[in-house]
């Protein structure tokens, strides 16, 4: 399988990386290191994070090529509006210690104001400091309101996705906008790795439950970033290149799906 997944403006984005939500600056920075060292090149952040200062350290302390790397974060909702939007990329880049990021998202839908936040994001993306933009967590309503005032269509949704919540119809709108489709949560918060059919798929190929479900992603053409802040871990994660889930094991997993949210519904978020 090719590693790379080739973005609408023709940037080539790694189809697994490392993510870090609710990880401290410190383990932020190991994971990081580790990751990098053992082939990630995708790292995923943002600025509610509050590790993005961990991230840029473990970038460094990794010592590769800038180039070799694809760092992603993110705007905050407090945060979103025109002014403000650009205001919080300067602070993200100077936490992260960077020159530029690859791609940079909204990270919700705020209602009123995702519009100027999106306007504020075309120019810092026609100035060369973000490779691309996307979004994250939108509907597709939310994309089409989007498109009324954008110029640029965003390259990236990133949402709540695995074999508990497959979002079908938005994955299907998504593919036929070109828009690519990355994963948070891919393990399920780790609920689903103890389930009978992903352990059971995992022994045929000798490869755990996380490992079957990481695979289903990728061949499924979504873009995911499984966390973890053991190394052993980050390194079995990425150790899914090797084989290849059957078409009958896919339609088992795609079969998992209860629409099952382990986070808030973008219609509907309070924070």
């Amino acid at each position: 399988m090719d590693k790379m997944k080739k973005l609408a403006n023709g940037l080539e984005m790694p189809r697994l990386g490392l993510g870090v939500w609710r990880v401290n600056d410190d383990d932020a920075t190991n994971s990081v290191k580790w990751a990098i060292s053992n082939g990630y090149q995708l790292i995923d952040t943002a600025a509610v994070y509050k590790n993005e200062e961990g991230v840029g350290e473990g970038i460094r302390q990794a010592g590769v090529n800038r180039g070799d790397l694809f760092i992603t974060t993110k705007l905050w909702n407090a945060d979103q509006g025109y002014e403000s939007a650009h205001q919080a990329f300067n602070d993200s880049l100077e936490r992260l210690g960077l020159d530029y990021v690859d791609l940079y998202l909204i990270h919700w839908p705020v209602e009123g104001k995702f519009n100027d936040s999106w306007r504020a994001m075309e120019e810092i993306y026609e100035n060369g400091r973000a490779k691309a933009i996307g979004v994250s967590n939108f509907h597709q309503h939310h994309i089409e309101e989007l498109m009324t005032t954008a110029k640029i269509k965003p390259m990236v949704n990133q949402i709540e996705l695995h074999p508990t919540l497959t979002q079908v119809q938005l994955r299907d709108f998504l593919s036929k906008e070109d828009i690519a489709i990355e994963a948070w949560s891919p393990l399920g918060q780790g609920k689903i790795l103890q389930n009978e059919t992903l352990v059971e798929i995992g022994q045929k190929y000798d490869k755990t439950a996380a490992q079957v479900i990481i695979r289903w992603h990728l061949q499924s053409d979504i873009i995911v970033i499984p966390k973890s802040v053991h190394e052993n871990r980050i390194k079995e994660n990425f150790d899914v290149f090797d084989f290849e889930l059957s078409e009958e094991d896919m339609n088992q997993i795609d079969s998992l799906n209860i629409n099952e949210r382990l986070g808030a519904d973008p219609d509907n978020f309070d924070f």
